[in-house]
């Protein structure tokens, strides 16, 4: 992933960070992040491997399980390992954010690290910078995520469910011009129950915003050469599907071109009559190279949009959480890990009110 930083970044993004960075050689199991803690810094690494790890609780009885069915203790599970370019700690934009695995390092390695107030700082003041680091953290958490998946099962798939940010909270990260640029560059567009709206391994030609009714999100069994699957069902050939998400009001699909991962390895279809806001490819692209302030929020969007998915996995496997749940007291000091705050909630009271804004004015037109 080392060409990804040297992609998206410019000379003066490198150097930015070259200059507020502090390289530090860790040695072999020195821990980075841990899990469930606040993250104060992000990691480039420069040189080495780090392993990316998730925990579980004791009396977690999914947890449990899964072990057991894996023959393994109870202490966690590597889901993946980084080499060379690749970024940790790559959230601190959000304030309420926590890391929900571990990372420490596999061997001897070299990191680069910037502390979080001077990226915040930086994020906030320099717009440019900020749409090439946000692209950067979308793309690198969209190759991440196919390789969390990949490592720990296809048949896990059937786990990857949205958590509460990829409803309506994501319309509170842009602003009011960009859903009405969104509104007047899209068309609704009515999908009938059984209408498929794209096909797992076939490109997708638009952006969709689910403004009403239920789709689902599958993905087939067998694991063919993906460009033979893709011109299979071209000939209505026939194929098991497993279900791994519903998809309700206020659901994004159809990023993928912009965060350069493979074709969607999911077919969505609706499950009742729906409408979706379709933006074309090529206009959405076209924004996303003119307007770098959109371009920031946008792909911000897609950075907190695809973190919160590899979060799902991991809270669906019984991994990483804090169980309350066996006969306990909550306890008054302790913040758990889906208590809702008062700023949250806020977002979402303005998210909702900016999607409500959009059904109106669409309705309108």
């Amino acid at each position: 992933m080392t060409e990804v930083l040297l992609k998206e970044l410019t000379n003066s993004d490198i150097d930015w960070i070259l200059a507020t960075g502090r390289r530090e050689e860790i040695t072999a199991g020195t821990i980075l992040i841990r899990q469930g803690a606040p993250v104060d810094a992000l990691y480039i690494l420069l040189d080495g491997a780090l392993s990316v790890s998730v925990a579980q609780a004791d009396d977690n009885p999914i947890g449990r399980a899964f072990a057991a069915l894996e023959g393994g203790e109870l202490s966690g599970r590597e889901i993946t390992r980084l080499t060379n370019g690749e970024v940790v700690g790559e959230m601190p934009f959000l304030t309420s954010y926590q890391s929900a695995t571990t990372i420490k390092a596999a061997k001897k390695s070299l990191v680069l690290m910037v502390p979080q107030q001077e990226l915040v700082k930086k994020l906030q003041e320099d717009i440019t910078f900020a749409a090439h680091f946000y692209r950067a953290i979308a793309v690198l958490l969209a190759h991440r995520l196919e390789q969390i998946v990949s490592q720990i099962g296809q048949s896990t798939i059937v786990l990857f469910q949205p958590q509460i940010r990829e409803i309506l909270f994501t319309f509170a990260e842009l602003s009011d011009s960009d859903i009405g640029w969104m509104i007047a560059a899209g068309e609704a567009k009515r999908i009938m129950a059984g209408e498929v709206l794209f096909q797992a391994g076939r490109p997708v030609d638009a952006f969709y915003i689910l403004l009403d009714g239920k789709m689902v999100a599958s993905t087939a069994e067998d694991a063919s050469n993906p460009l033979t699957r893709a011109f299979s069902n071209l000939e209505n050939t026939e194929t098991i599907e497993t279900e791994f998400a519903r998809l309700s009001r206020g659901d994004m699909v159809g990023e993928t071109p912009f965060v350069e991962a493979s074709p969607p390895p999911m077919t969505i279809r609706a499950i009742e009559d729906a409408i979706v806001l379709s933006i074309p490819r090529w206009r959405l692209a076209a924004k996303l190279l003119h307007d770098v302030g959109f371009a920031a929020r946008f792909y911000r969007v897609l950075a907190i949009l695809l973190a919160d998915k590899q979060q799902g996995i991991i809270n669906r496997l019984g991994y990483g959480r804090i169980t309350y749940s066996s006969g306990k007291s909550l306890d008054s000091n302790l913040t758990y890990e889906d208590e809702l705050s008062s700023g949250f909630l806020a977002q979402v009271t303005l998210a909702g009110t900016r999607f409500d804004w959009m059904l109106k004015q669409l309705k309108a037109n």
